[in-house]
């Protein structure tokens, strides 16, 4: 592998993905022979309160940082389908980047997966799509041990993973993996390989090797072989301190140190002839790996009004994803096979990857009908750091995707965001399978993940501006299939300011304040429409819960003045959540039913007119 563990974010390093996360110690010891700042102190504190070892690897984040960690692995199945979006984000940046006269981008991913990785359908989906757009910058290392947990491997798999591979368009190999010879000369060769197949490697070993009392069983996984670790370090001659690393071992790395940082300045030459060469390119791209974007004070004012007209804000969203990828140049998007209905595709962005039209610069990614897998990618091309991007599907299936946004937010991935469409049971004829009652609430519980569900066109660009601008986590967007009436009676970059807070006064009460009406998404124009004879009514839109949260103490209490103890809520989903704000809420606590939208709508209370019935009956 290429790396320099003095410049652990060199740009152009080959990147390590640990997928069977469990067995983080050994890449943590690896990390400290191949010479980076993770202190042999470290290695003895392991999974121990604020150490740099944690049980699983964790890309750095305001928790860990630990140098050489290239993503947050654990749930299995994961980190090998995180490696394809890292091809990805390589594969385009040399499309981008590389010119004829100088290459900057020319590196490999390699992941390191167990019989877990594979038996996880995610890594399937993200399979299929690394060998169907040729990214053969991506070697996948099976250590092929036939152990699982509970049982040996024969007992829950039968297949030959070879074939499964090769029949969807991998290069294949297949070795003794404790002939290291042979590790290393496949790997030279699959390096060499410029073929337009990913490359899969599946490395034959035995668990617990050495150890004959455990070796080749399932015991080996877990803590059975612990009484007889002492007398396996005997029979290979190791000495009886525990942490005892050879000198010859030191050595050894210490010359791979060396021919790597040969490797590492002639890069260095090259790149700042290119930088010379390219001072726009050079420019785009250094920003793009800083990830610096205009404020979103600046972004709001550059996109212009959306105007009057009603729309659905997933129309809305296609207007305004043109309008980002104008101002955010490493931006890009994707669709597991809903562009025509999600309307998140960048005009003129061109379509990544193999054959057809595209081409390995194009910013619209087609994930095909695989939303984990693209939920997978999306990480894997935002801990890759140079692009930021976003995917879409309707609402109702962001659960298949689920685990990839829980990561997400825990690894505090900035450069992720998702657009989810078709948000309620306003979907209408469908019916309830594709219709989410509990998926917008189900978001909002998983921490820092930021959930917008705009009420209009201008909070619509609101949500998309925080979710480019934001640097502590991902976002999620919300967008209806139906039309949403505007509120044009406020002037729209008072919308879109309100709508960066996360909640804000969309219409004020024109007498004493005794009630406060509390609507999200496309429930706001229910509430407007209820409160219009409401001389005492407050009107508050709470695109956001998470961004409101996070104000001041000050503007929360000019928003939802403690004073005013009346106060309704309402949202076409599930009511708990809602009861921190209110102590009446107008929601659906059912799956609904197949018809059209406004009839769905209208059945289950969805109306300006049930609500204020429902005002009513309030003391």
């Amino acid at each position: 592998m290429q790396y320099n563990p003095k410049d652990t974010q060199w740009i152009n390093r080959d990147r390590f993905i640990l997928s069977a996360g469990h067995g983080s110690m050994f890449l943590y010891s690896w990390l400290n022979l191949a010479g980076f700042d993770l202190p042999m102190e470290e290695l003895k504190n392991f999974r121990q309160h604020h150490s740099m070892t944690p049980g699983h690897p964790e890309f750095p984040n305001s928790e860990h940082n630990t140098p050489g960690i290239e993503c947050t692995t654990g749930p299995l199945g994961a980190g090998v389908s995180n490696a394809v979006g890292f091809a990805v984000s390589e594969k385009m940046a040399a499309a981008r980047y590389n010119t004829d006269d100088h290459k900057i981008f020319d590196h490999h991913i390699f992941a390191l997966a167990g019989d877990g990785c594979f038996q996880e359908g995610v890594s399937a989906e993200a399979a299929q799509f690394a060998a169907h757009e040729k990214l053969d910058n991506l070697i996948v290392l099976y250590d092929s041990n036939e152990v699982t947990l509970d049982k040996m491997a024969e007992y829950t798999q039968s297949e030959d993973i070879i074939k499964r591979y090769q029949a969807y368009g991998w290069e294949t190999f297949e070795i003794d993996g404790h002939d290291l010879n042979a590790v290393e000369e496949t790997i030279a060769a699959a390096k060499a390989s410029n073929n337009g197949k990913p490359k899969f490697i599946k490395c034959n070993t035995i668990i617990g090797k050495g150890m004959e009392e455990t070796e080749g069983t399932n015991a080996a996984h877990g803590e059975a072989g612990v009484p007889y670790v002492d007398k396996a370090r005997a029979n290979i001659g190791l000495p009886e301190e525990k942490w005892f690393v050879s000198e010859g071992t030191r050595d050894f790395f210490k010359g791979v140190q060396e021919k790597n940082q040969k490797i590492y300045d002639e890069w260095q030459a090259t790149y700042n002839a290119w930088k010379e060469a390219n001072p726009e390119k050079a420019t785009e791209l250094e920003n793009a790996v800083n990830d610096v974007v205009p404020s979103a004070d600046a972004m709001i004012k550059a996109i212009p009004e959306m105007g009057d007209a009603a729309e659905a804000t997933r129309v809305s969203g296609f207007k305004v994803i043109q309008e980002i990828a104008k101002n955010v140049p490493h931006y890009i998007s994707g669709s597991a096979d809903l562009h025509g209905s999600t309307r998140n595709y960048i005009n003129d962005g061109g379509n990544f990857g193999a054959g057809f039209d595209k081409s390995y610069a194009g910013k619209n990614l087609y994930f095909g009908i695989r939303e984990h897998g693209m939920g997978a990618i999306l990480n894997g091309i935002a801990y890759h750091g140079i692009f930021k991007a976003s995917g879409s599907t309707f609402a109702v299936f962001v659960d298949y995707m689920r685990p990839t946004i829980r990561v997400a937010a825990l690894a505090e991935l900035n450069r992720v965001s998702y657009i989810l469409t078709h948000d309620s049971i306003g979907v209408g004829e469908d019916g309830p399978t594709h219709q989410p009652v509990e998926t917008v609430s189900g978001l909002r519980v998983i921490p820092n993940l930021d959930v917008y569900r705009p009420a209009d066109a201008e909070e619509t660009v609101a949500a998309y501006v925080s979710s480019v601008t934001r640097k502590e986590g991902p976002t999620a967007l919300i967008l209806s299939r139906q039309n949403l009436a505007q509120n044009s009676a406020m002037p729209a970059m008072e919308r879109r300011e309100g709508a960066l807070k996360g909640a804000y006064i969309a219409k004020k009460e024109t007498s004493d304040l005794d009630l406060i009406i509390i609507a999200t998404g496309s429930e706001v124009q229910h509430a407007l429409k209820a409160a219009a004879d409401m001389p005492g009514a407050r009107v508050v839109s709470i695109p956001c819960v998470e961004v409101f949260e996070r104000q001041s103490d000050d503007y929360k209490e000019s928003v939802l003045p403690s004073t005013c103890t009346k106060r309704i809520a309402m949202e076409a989903g599930v009511t708990a959540p809602w009861y921190k704000y209110a102590s009446k809420v107008v929601g659906v606590d059912r799956f609904g039913f197949s018809a059209p939208g406004d009839i769905v709508m209208k059945e289950l209370g969805m109306t300006a007119e049930n609500l204020a019935a429902e005002i009513a009956t309030m003391n």
